[in-house]
């Protein structure tokens, strides 16, 4: 059953019973009345808010925090900013206009450059360098997507150019041009594993042989593959009481990918490490924190062993700031190996959240600006790390492993000491 099936089988189970309910209703009328049956006025829905002895929906469950804290709210990153994960053409779409206007919120708050993950050989590369570079080559890099579909059709995989004999080695000479004109490095999104399928139905398997030659071009060009893998853990367990993560999936539950349709988040992740360890001179980056925020431990266990691995932050402060201990000594400990991202462009107010939670030690504050908070029912901590930590996490880590982001850092900073000079 693919995700859209699910959506729409959720919906069909709430409607069912809605139906039951009203059917329940009309018979309880009907034995009441002797079996006569009187037309009723629609009774309406209780308003379950919590007020009065009102049952309360987790939906609209906002609680005040009480605690009385001193708080460290930061308007700028206190370093210049890589940041590795964003989307700039499925968030922006071209305008001219967001884009002017999110370039003055990276001044604001001292990001220096933004790697958009968002270039596709399928021909979108070439008009979303054009979007970005004719007025901010020095404020973005950008990264290739691998075009898997080419001239098949969605819905027919077997016409899928990726099952086309030679289809590795022409995306090879494909990103080579690519280089060429100046890209970055490639990223990998999570379809690669949990969607696209083979001619027989099956899905493709993350580590499939055919697309070595994919990860050894990237390795002799010199640019890095962020790979997105899996998703959250509770992403993978029923949508049931026991789900931390219920609120949200109950919302989306086409995000799930609990069951026999999909490989375990185990397994999706155990084939991502075994291309990382079969491709040692290709450096990968592990995104959302290698998928597995929710086992530092274990993130920890692959960084030691597969020095070609590297992980970034974005959309995850929402798990490392729950256990800020661990996330702390974890963040340091692997200070050369970790990178900044968002997944943005978001709102303004989310990166001064990143801000407030990777450079103080403030409680209980929120990890985003949306109600309800999005990736779960919890507030975050901060990790207050030292300034050496913050500048290899902001720009220094990104300016060894990614081509073209050293120059423009240091065109960035020697901008700003420009402006502050008397």
């Amino acid at each position: 059953m693919n995700p859209h099936d699910k959506h729409k089988q959720f919906h069909r189970f709430i409607v069912a019973k809605l139906g039951q309910i009203t059917g329940q209703t009309i018979l309880f009328g009907f034995f009441a009345l002797g079996g006569v049956l009187q037309a009723q006025p629609p009774a309406g829905p209780e308003l379950l808010d919590g007020r009065a002895g009102r049952e309360l929906l987790l939906k609209n469950f906002r609680p005040k925090n009480q605690l009385r804290l001193t708080e460290h709210r930061r308007r700028k990153a206190a370093f210049p900013v890589v940041d590795v994960h964003t989307h700039f053409f499925f968030k922006l779409r071209s305008s001219e206009q967001a884009l002017d206007d999110y370039v003055a919120v990276m001044d604001r708050n001292n990001i220096a450059l933004c790697a958009s993950l968002d270039g596709n050989l399928n021909g979108r590369l070439s008009e979303h360098m054009g979007f970005l570079w004719n007025r901010y080559r020095d404020r973005f890099v950008i990264f290739a997507n691998i075009d898997w579909r080419g001239d098949g059709r969605e819905d027919d995989p077997a016409s899928w150019a990726c099952h086309r004999a030679g289809f590795a080695q022409r995306t090879a000479q494909q990103l080579a041009v690519a280089v060429e004109k100046g890209v970055s490095g490639l990223k990998v999104f999570k379809r690669f594993g949990l969607e696209y399928r083979n001619p027989d139905g099956s899905l493709m398997a993350v580590d499939d042989p055919r697309f070595d030659p994919i990860w050894q071009a990237c390795g002799k060009l010199g640019i890095p593959v962020i790979i997105h893998t899996a998703d959250p853990a509770a992403f993978f367990e029923p949508i049931d009481e026991f789900n931390e993560r219920w609120e949200e999936l109950s919302r989306h539950p086409d995000w799930s990918f609990h069951g026999d349709d999909y490989p375990s988040r185990k397994h999706l992740l155990a084939a991502r490490n075994r291309i990382v360890a079969k491709h040692p001179k290709t450096q990968f980056i592990g995104a959302h924190v290698a998928n597995n925020p929710e086992d530092l431990a274990t993130v920890g266990k692959w960084l030691d062993l597969y020095p070609n691995l590297w992980i970034e932050t974005a959309s995850r402060i929402s798990e490392l700031g729950r256990q800020p201990y661990t996330a702390r000594k974890f963040l340091i400990r692997y200070s050369d190996r970790i990178l900044f991202g968002t997944d943005g462009p978001w709102p303004e107010p989310r990166l001064h959240i990143n801000w407030r939670f990777f450079e103080t030690a403030d409680e209980s504050f929120a990890y985003s600006e949306k109600v309800p908070p999005p990736q779960g029912m919890w507030q975050i901590h901060g990790v207050h790390l030292p300034d050496h930590v913050l500048r290899k996490l902001y720009f220094e880590n990104a300016s060894r492993l990614i081509p073209g982001v050293k120059e423009r850092v240091m065109k960035f900073r020697a901008a700003r000491e420009s402006k502050v000079k008397p």
